[in-house]
């Protein structure tokens, strides 16, 4: 998995690149806990180069809303794959995040 970083205003975006999946290790959710350490608050997850996730994953993306919320901050995913989103759809977890198509509407949702 790759993990790469970037601003667009005052959102902070992460774009992870691979499978999430309980083989890639915890790249992006040590990325999201990086972004909050530092004093992130609006933290936007690309998704769009991922093309599986598995319950390992799942646990990432989750860890991740949960550690974003106790530190008042927000978390948000861009681009997910039809297979990524079945899976979020499966659990019923999708209902928990905001999802975006389009990085541009995302990065103006966080107002």
């Amino acid at each position: 998995m790759e993990i790469q970083t970037r601003r667009q205003g005052s959102v902070f975006i992460i774009d992870v690149d691979g499978r999430l999946t309980i083989d890639s290790g915890s790249g992006a959710y040590d990325a999201i806990l990086s972004a909050l350490g530092a004093g992130e608050k609006k933290i936007l997850l690309d998704l769009d180069g991922v093309p599986a996730l598995d319950s390992s994953g799942v646990g990432e993306l989750m860890a991740g809303l949960t550690s974003a919320r106790n530190r008042g901050a927000a978390l948000k995913l861009l681009k997910l794959s039809p297979r990524v989103g079945k899976v979020l759809a499966a659990t019923q977890l999708i209902g928990l995040f905001e999802t975006f198509d389009d990085e541009g509407v995302a990065v103006r949702s966080f107002g």
